[in-house]
């Protein structure tokens, strides 16, 4: 049997013995490939695990995902063995509100609270508009995508992959338009930073802003130039405040274990 962990997350860098988990949730369309780079950039002791959505890349012959809430479920399950470091996750567009979701479960159904929940490009799960439906016409989907600036657009601008990434998108946008959080969910114990493109038309900064009512810790927000993929852009001034954080909260992690063994 496939170990759950090996299906969903991927490694780019190898780190035999992480102090933390870095764990990252692609966009709507997005592939694990998407935080890549992100590997070098971290500290040697922070190990990336990418998340791979079913349906693609070497996925590609499983069944796309039912819904988020079930999607969740699996991830935070395959999650659970690999909680013997301090997770923390972030999430871009459709993938904060799976990071959001995952996180949830793992505080309520496993006990383990990620040191921190960083969420982007994304309005707050209860200020989700319903999206309209998807136009059936290739062309004119693809159009709306080059609105927002997708950063899949090197491959579906190619005819011969084009048929390979569009039903992955077109999934994954029935999902975000799908889903509805939970009513009455626990709040995250974990502190939470939610990051936007300054010139994001899909994603308003009160919309960012209400994701504070998702979390009894700390908040914070951080507008960076760009627009919804600001993170291409944008990525090293934002890999050094998600870093500072981290090392923070590792920090602090072990400040509170020295105090536990303290005790008589």
């Amino acid at each position: 049997m496939t170990d759950p962990a090996a299906r969903w997350f991927r490694t780019y860098r190898g780190t035999p013995e992480p102090t933390l988990r870095l764990v990252c949730f692609p966009h709507a369309g997005g592939a694990p490939t998407a935080y890549r780079s992100w590997a070098g950039s971290l500290p040697e002791d922070i190990e990336l695990l990418a998340t791979c959505y079913p349906g693609r890349q070497d996925r590609i012959g499983e069944p796309f995902a039912e819904s988020v809430h079930t999607m969740a479920d699996a991830i935070a399950a395959a999650l659970r063995p690999l909680a013997d470091a301090p997770l923390a996750l972030f999430g871009h567009s459709m993938g904060a509100v799976v990071a959001h979701e995952v996180a949830l479960r793992l505080q309520s159904e496993y006990g383990i609270s990620p040191v921190r929940l960083f969420v982007s490009g994304s309005e707050a799960p209860h200020r989700r508009e319903r999206e309209k439906e998807q136009p059936t016409d290739d062309a004119e989907f693809l159009a709306e995508l080059r609105e927002l600036g997708h950063s899949s657009l090197a491959a579906i601008d190619d005819p011969l992959l084009l048929e390979l990434v569009m039903p992955s998108i077109r999934s994954d946008y029935r999902l975000s338009a799908a889903y509805h959080p939970v009513p009455d969910a626990p709040k995250h114990r974990a502190p939470l930073v939610a990051y936007v493109g300054a010139e994001d038309s899909g994603c308003t900064y009160d919309e960012l802003t209400a994701w504070s009512e998702y979390t009894q810790g700390a908040f914070e927000t951080r507008v960076l130039p760009g627009d919804h993929f600001y993170l291409q852009d944008q990525e090293q001034q934002l890999l050094a405040h998600i870093t500072g954080h981290l090392q923070s909260d590792l920090r602090l992690q072990q400040v509170l274990a020295a105090t536990r063994h303290s005790r008589p």
